[in-house]
């Protein structure tokens, strides 16, 4: 069975970018571009893996991460938080809503691969 990814991020570069490395590993890689409809996205079908990126259009990447944690199907997804701003407040937060790793922008095509892969890990 595919592995498969939700991509939640608005900017055009990164997402082109993610997409092509994980899809060239195997991953089957859903996008999403809209913080507003991500949860909508995620109940289309659940993922193995999500990619959240913290600013979003609509809703923040907090506030989705609050939700995929608050429910049954989703409390157990892995969820690699992406974002620009890496100040430790953001990074206690994103732990204390239960993130999975938390990576700052930018950073290295080597990087998000090796994270995923261990983020997939069984």
């Amino acid at each position: 069975m595919g592995r498969r990814v939700l991509l939640i991020e608005d900017e055009p570069n990164i997402i082109e970018a993610i997409s092509y490395i994980l899809s060239r590993d195997g991953w089957t890689v859903h996008t999403h571009a809209d913080g507003e409809t991500a949860m909508d996205k995620v109940h289309q079908g659940v993922p193995d893996l999500v990619i959240l990126d913290v600013m979003l259009p609509g809703r923040s990447g907090y506030d989705i991460l609050r939700d995929l944690r608050a429910e049954a199907a989703t409390a157990h997804v892995p969820v690699m938080m992406l974002t620009a701003r890496g100040q430790a407040k953001d990074r206690e937060l994103a732990e204390a809503l239960g993130v999975t790793r938390f990576m700052t922008k930018p950073f290295s095509n080597a990087e998000v691969l090796e994270t995923v892969r261990a983020l997939a890990a069984p």
